[in-house]
């Protein structure tokens, strides 16, 4: 059985307002990946998601291309212990 592994992400550059969350959310479901996104306050986007270590290496990658009208600067991520805790993949409504 493969590993499971989670990531704190942020995002950074012309991310809000392009569908980009969306993108984050079809990215994960596509993969069977569990998490969560919203748009921050300063203009980026933040992410949580877990899964497969090859799943989710696939997502962070699909991540720096982001959708079309998108424009990523920065993917910047922080490994964290898996904790099984999350079902689906959310769009989260509220800014940080």
């Amino acid at each position: 059985m493969e590993e499971i592994v989670r990531a704190h992400v942020c995002v950074s550059g012309k991310v809000q307002g392009v569908g980009f969350r969306a993108f984050v959310q079809m990215q994960a479901n596509n993969r069977a990946l569990h998490g969560w996104v919203r748009n921050r306050a300063e203009g980026g986007v933040e992410l949580e998601v877990e899964g497969s270590q090859t799943s989710v290496h696939a997502f962070l990658q699909a991540l720096n291309e982001g959708p079309p009208l998108a424009q990523v600067l920065q993917v910047t991520v922080d490994w964290k212990d898996p904790n099984r805790q999350t079902e689906g993949f959310k769009i989260l409504r509220t800014f940080l």
